[in-house]
């Protein structure tokens, strides 16, 4: 039976020195990051079992690592970045990452800036 159950995380927050303009290397600044992980449930919801399941407090914490660790220039590579640190538990099959850059310089006023990508385990 093909599940295309859902793990959402959303909101992860983490300070990273990436961009292409100096002072947001030197400065920093919070970026925000969803995920959106597909994988079978279905053993998991039958077994009640963590190990069945992707333990989403140990994903965050990964996330907000891949953010914090060396900078990118584009958050094109660091949603690449994370989207790959998810894809290590073969047991995502699908997964879509979203990269806010609430504070990215532009010349207008916008909400947010972001990017988002999907990537999955290729059989």
């Amino acid at each position: 039976m093909m599940t295309a159950d859902l793990i959402v995380l959303t909101g992860i927050v983490g300070r990273g020195h990436h961009g292409v303009y100096a002072f947001e290397r030197d400065e920093g600044q919070d970026f925000v990051v969803d995920v959106v992980a597909t994988m079978d449930l279905s053993v998991a919801a039958e077994s009640d079992d963590l190990a069945e399941t992707i333990d989403y407090s140990a994903l965050a914490t990964a996330v907000v690592a891949d953010i914090e660790r060396d900078p990118v220039n584009l958050i094109e590579k660091l949603a690449d970045r994370i989207a790959r640190t998810c894809l290590r538990d073969p047991r995502i099959t699908t997964v879509t990452v979203t990269v806010h850059k609430p504070q990215a310089p532009m010349p207008v006023r916008v909400g947010d800036v972001a990017v988002t990508l999907t990537r999955s385990n290729a059989i």
